[in-house]
């Protein structure tokens, strides 16, 4: 039982995604017994783009459908919540790209498609033989000055050619980000080779040394047995049983400061409206919401968050009448933009997780992505229309022509965040601005990262902030 004499700390979470959920927990862990946490989320359910979605009878992941094995706070995280004996890593390896007009394995040794392996880089085919030689000049260039951030895409066209950026940089990150790779920052995207390219006179020696560090370390992706979406779930539930309390349908409409140094957060209809009293406040949403909240209390903050543009994408994720078909082997493949698919990516569920293919071993499942930044025309078509299509470019890259036994088209506005030449400054100012306000912090996907376990790696980073600066003020006890 909680020490009355001990002041009551109260902490408001505004989001129920991943980042949320995360921060949550890291609060509740680390903040000791006098600290309660209330989480509000403005959909229906908690999990954001986590979630499941029913096809062709089966349950699968809707939105994000694996993480980064590599990273330790995914599967730390999930290991604290009781899913540790749930962790799945692919059956198969073998993604590919279609490139100049026929699918080819993707090369092993890529650093996010620049190459360290040139043997494997011609064997695979995918670059033509004057982009293979434009390649080694690498190795005599004078060195290239990055003094500050740049672009991924002219740093690669400019040391091995514009063709590495076209059919691997440009896919790769497509599939990450989104976004395009003449846009998207060097430093914030790929900070370990940022930092080699500014020692190395070689980009190739620079993405050799990041690829040397990664030996033996095992598998790169992870999923949960019955989908990730199972994730934000689980630690869901220990938080209720915990005694934090999460509502849902739940939108805060304003946040402002208190005479007495806290924040007041305003959930609701202004006819409605329900005014909570925090002493600390946990942003856990996207940028544009970030930015209205913060408008009237931290403008600077605000105005570099609106800047931070996203890009939507939808999920096709269709159920095929058979597995044996060849053309579906392998964990799927990639597009790059100039080969005029719709589809950028595509996944072979069935083939990738066990716990998929367990559902229905006859069938496969096929989940395909479509939408890049600024290119959100195709995401105008209907539902119908988006599975046609994407069934269409499916066709026409394995040849699997049969058609499915079910479709659904998930569509995810806004989704992910575009990085762009600046990004790690513009973050700097953004929680210089946020972090000297007592009791405010912001996390998610915005800020250090777009997948699971960078999001939850930033919620505990705001968390311990928010600690640290209660720490400053009040003492409670710890149990």
């Amino acid at each position: 039982m909680r020490d009355r004499s001990v002041p009551r700390i109260d902490v408001v979470v505004v989001g129920g995604g991943i980042s949320g959920l995360a921060a949550a927990w890291a609060l509740l862990r680390d903040g000791g017994p006098a600290l309660r946490v209330t989480v509000l989320e403005a959909a229906t359910s908690i999990g954001g783009k986590l979630a499941l979605t029913e096809v062709g009878g089966r349950t699968v992941d809707a939105g994000a459908e694996s993480m980064l094995a590599r990273r330790p706070e995914g599967l730390a995280l999930a290991e604290a919540v009781g899913l540790g004996d749930q962790i799945e890593h692919p059956t198969v390896e073998g993604a590919a790209v279609w490139t100049r007009g026929v699918l080819r394995g993707m090369p092993r040794g890529l650093v996010m498609g620049i190459p360290t392996d040139l043997r494997a880089l011609a064997a695979s085919q995918v670059l033509s033989w004057r982009g293979l030689l434009r390649i080694p000049l690498d190795h005599v260039w004078r060195p290239t000055p990055v003094d500050g951030d740049i672009a991924i895409g002219a740093l690669v066209a400019t040391r091995i050619g514009r063709e590495v950026v076209d059919r691997l940089v440009e896919p790769l990150l497509g599939g990450v980000y989104a976004g395009h790779a003449d846009e998207i920052s060097l430093d914030a995207a790929l900070p370990q080779l940022a930092g080699a390219i500014r020692v190395e006179r070689s980009l190739l020696t620079a993405a050799a040394r990041q690829v040397a560090g990664q030996t033996g370390a095992g598998p790169l992706f992870a999923t949960l047995r019955g989908g990730l979406a199972g994730l934000p779930v689980a630690v869901a539930a220990r938080l209720r049983a915990d005694g934090v309390e999460i509502r849902t349908a739940s939108t805060v409409r304003e946040l402002s400061r208190t005479p007495d140094g806290g924040w007041q957060v305003v959930v609701g209809e202004s006819r409605s409206a329900l005014q909570l009293r925090a002493d600390a406040v946990v942003l856990a949403v996207p940028a544009a919401p970030a930015a209205r909240l913060l408008a009237g209390v931290l403008p600077s903050a605000a105005l570099d968050l609106a800047a931070i543009e996203y890009a939507s994408v939808a999920i096709v994720t269709a159920v095929l009448p058979a597995t044996g078909n060849g053309a579906l082997a392998g964990t799927g493949f990639l597009v790059p933009p100039l080969e005029g698919l719709t589809v950028k990516a595509a996944t072979f569920s069935s083939s990738k997780w066990g716990w998929v293919r367990a559902q229905d071993p006859e069938r496969a499942v096929v989940r395909m992505s479509i939408g890049r930044h600024r290119e959100e025309g195709d995401l105008q078509r209907s539902d119908e229309e988006l599975a046609s299509v994407a069934l269409s470019d499916l066709a026409k890259v394995t040849g699997f022509e049969r058609p499915p036994v079910d479709a659904v088209v998930n569509r995810w506005g806004g989704a992910l965040p575009q990085y762009a030449v600046g990004h790690i400054d513009r973050i700097d100012r953004i929680r210089g601005a946020v972090e000297a306000a007592p009791g405010l912090a912001v996390c998610g996907a915005a800020y250090d990262g777009v997948g699971v376990p960078a999001c939850i790696a930033s919620a505990e980073r705001a968390a311990g902030h928010l600690l640290r600066r209660l720490g400053e003020r009040r003492q409670w006890g710890h149990g």
